[in-house]
């Protein structure tokens, strides 16, 4: 059984494969996780890699009926295989190692706030202005009548 810091570990890599899949974040975390699965072996690697495309496919396919049910569904997915992996190691010392690793990963995978994106707040804005922040957006701007 794990210790309960690896359990919330496990916990956030499952959060974060759902919250990154179909985002800009998704290729780093992706790729970066597959090989920590991995842990040196190409083949499991590659098995992991098509595992996370698998759940992104899931995530994007589903509709707004099914999106919070495959978005649970995947993320307790993750976070029982982190859980497996971690408890397969063979001591606390390669453990500890693992959880570190993944720890590091989930932060450099993690959003940046939004000061690291540019973004700004508590601004106001008098007359014709067009402002967007984030990420997939979608901005028609039109000035004047409409035709």
């Amino acid at each position: 059984m794990l210790a309960e810091a690896m359990t919330v570990l496990a916990a956030a890599g499952g959060s974060a494969v759902v919250q990154a899949a179909g985002t800009d974040a998704w290729e780093g975390l992706r790729s970066r996780l597959a090989q920590w699965f991995g842990r040196g072996d190409a083949a499991r690697e590659r098995a992991e890699l098509e595992r996370l495309e698998r759940s992104a496919a899931a995530l994007e396919a589903a509709d707004a009926g099914t999106a919070d049910r495959v978005r649970t569904r995947q993320e307790a997915v993750w976070t029982t295989r982190i859980e497996a992996l971690l408890e397969d190691l063979d001591d606390d010392e390669q453990r500890a190692q693992a959880a570190d690793q993944l720890r590091q990963l989930l932060k450099e995978a993690a959003p940046a706030s939004a000061s690291e994106l540019g973004l700004v707040s508590g601004n106001t804005f008098n007359g014709p202005t067009a402002f967007q922040a984030g990420n997939h957006n979608r901005q028609d701007v039109r000035f004047g009548p409409r035709p």
